[in-house]
């Protein structure tokens, strides 16, 4: 496999979410590694992370495992237990279907730099743990916990 040319890896700017979930996370950007290289079994991403911002809602996933490696930066590990500031060099792990609801927040004054890897299941199902919201990759539309669909989605 050739090299992959990270500046020629589309960015991809803010998230899917619905209003008015999709404010905290609208500096984030994203580039797609995995995709780039062709994977398809697990995603790889490269993740800018502005002073600010979020690199999600806090999440868990019912059948996909994450691991986020910080390349350069400071970031605050928000979870279930608390919180932990992670620098450059440090990484964490979340299982499938821990019920371990997280996120990284960029609460210094410089720019993050995150690489994120997680596998790829059609059956996976993230929910968010703050907020009504919930996703399937089968589908890839948010909806409520309850199954129904915000309005911009329907």
């Amino acid at each position: 496999m050739p090299k992959i040319d990270i500046a020629a890896v589309p960015e991809h700017k803010g998230s899917g979410y619905p209003p008015p979930f999709d404010i905290p996370c609208a500096e984030r950007m994203r580039q797609r590694l995995g995709n780039a290289g062709g994977l398809a079994d697990f995603g790889v991403n490269l993740l800018h992370l502005p002073p600010g911002s979020w690199s999600s809602q806090r999440h868990w996933h019912s059948h996909e495992d994450e691991f986020v490696y910080v390349l350069e930066g400071e970031v605050t590990l928000i979870e279930d237990g608390g919180e932990t500031v992670l620098r450059a060099g440090d990484c964490v792990a979340f299982p499938k279907n821990s019920g371990n609801g997280h996120h990284m927040v960029n609460r210094s004054g410089a720019m993050a730099l995150l690489l994120e890897v997680g596998s790829r299941s059609w059956d996976d199902l993230t929910t968010y743990a703050d907020i009504d919201m919930m996703v399937s990759n089968a589908d890839d539309r948010y909806v409520r916990k309850d199954g129904t669909p915000y309005p911009e989605q329907v």
